[in-house]
């Protein structure tokens, strides 16, 4: 337990953190990289350029600091963050090492105002947030194993099929390569994909959405060709996935993680929404209500730029035209002249209020998931019609952000 003096401490440093927050965990990120290169087999390179995965830490660190008297209050972000470090193969041994570079960056950052006191309370402070997370990591680990199919680490898997659904998202269907059992997921859920890329230096993690419903022999991830454009390079991992990976390949992959899952208990109506790749936890969704819930009311919603990077929308046309459950609308932000010609969309240009209204159930549970730009414009769209935050869910590709305006 910490005494309330080192509780004191800590709350103090909140407002501290928040103006310095991100310059701490840039600081921390440099410093824990060149004294431990080895952790870069872990860490995904391209959020460190972008700045997202320094935000997000500091975000966390900053409700531990606010919740340090009361740490339950974040347990379920710590289950979140806990979701994607099982997934990557964090350990409780990285967490030391995480502990003394981030003392350190405080110090480095703060200077002289980072006085013995705060940083004596932010190591006895910084060991109990760890504990918690560390506690339950290795329950995710236990939980992951014990499953029918089920594995803790990486998992050797081979492609089996390869096929390509638009211009830019390919699926890949992957069997265990030892040929026992597949473990069960839950539909939203996603999975950790190890890549040894020749000419890179380190390993490459990403996490991909399972893109078809549970239940089948093999697990299909649908994955975007990440292309350099606004000055982001171009994504390493989908181009060699896209380029190089083929049928019989074999791929490392780790048990389906998640949080961001349906909720098969409930028979309300369920509205679907999503943006370019983000589709992919959505058909996920729509496969296995069609499957497992026939009388359950789906509104399925898409929104890319055009038919030529519209993924699986025969498919969502297939069983719209099949099951009633099923409605479908497509909003193309810059449809082709075929598009037109053609009216193979519902919608030009973006989702917003007016328009959500007249094609969704207000009483509906709503998922949705795409780019920030996309799920900042749902979520406020469902806050001004006042569907209650209890039915708003959403997962991030990537680290978390912020949804708030």
């Amino acid at each position: 337990m910490l005494s309330q003096q080192t509780i004191a401490v800590i709350k103090s440093t909140v407002p501290v953190l928040q103006s310095h927050g991100k310059a701490i965990t840039t600081r921390f990120y440099e410093r824990m990289f060149a004294n431990h290169p080895e952790l870069l087999h872990i860490f995904n390179h391209a959020n460190q350029k972008q700045g997202r995965q320094q935000t997000a830490l500091a975000n966390a660190v900053y409700a531990a600091a606010a919740h340090i008297d009361n740490l339950e209050a974040i347990l379920p972000a710590v289950k979140l963050i806990g979701h994607k470090h099982r997934s990557l193969g964090i350990k409780p041994e990285h967490y030391p090492i995480v502990g003394q570079n981030l003392l350190a960056a405080i110090k480095d950052v703060l200077g002289e105002a980072a006085t013995d006191d705060i940083i004596n309370a932010w190591a006895e402070a910084y060991q109990v947030i760890a504990d918690v997370f560390i506690s339950v990591e290795e329950q995710m680990y236990r939980d992951a194993e014990e499953l029918p199919g089920g594995w803790r680490d990486f998992r050797n898997f081979v492609v089996v099929q390869k096929v390509k659904e638009s211009d830019v998202i390919t699926s890949f269907y992957l069997k265990p390569q030892d040929g026992q059992a597949l473990s069960p997921f839950q539909p939203g859920q996603y999975i950790s994909v190890k890549l040894q890329i020749p000419g890179e230096t380190y390993t490459h993690i990403r996490q991909y959405s399972l893109s078809d419903s549970p239940g089948k022999d093999y697990y299909r991830i649908s994955v975007k060709r990440e292309d350099a454009r606004d000055n982001k390079p171009a994504g390493v991992v989908s181009h060699y996935l896209h380029d190089h990976v083929n049928e019989g390949d074999v791929l490392p992959v780790s048990a389906p993680a998640g949080d961001f899952v349906l909720d098969m208990t409930k028979e309300t109506p369920v509205v679907l929404l999503s943006g370019g790749v983000g589709l992919t936890p959505m058909i996920s969704m729509l496969n296995a209500m069609v499957e497992k819930q026939p009388g359950r009311p789906v509104t399925f919603i898409h929104a890319a730029l055009n038919s030529k990077t519209h993924a699986m929308k025969e498919h969502v046309k297939s069983l719209a035209a099949t099951y009633d459950q099923v409605k479908s609308y497509v909003l193309y932000s810059e449809p082709t002249d075929e598009d037109k010609a053609n009216r193979q969309y519902d919608k030009e240009g973006y989702i917003d209020l007016t328009w959500l209204q007249s094609v969704a159930d207000k009483q509906a549970d709503f998922y949705f998931c795409g780019p920030v730009p996309f799920m900042k414009s749902v979520h406020r769209a469902l806050k001004e019609w006042g569907v209650p935050q209890e039915r708003i869910h959403y997962e991030f590709f990537g680290p978390l952000a912020s949804l708030e305006e």
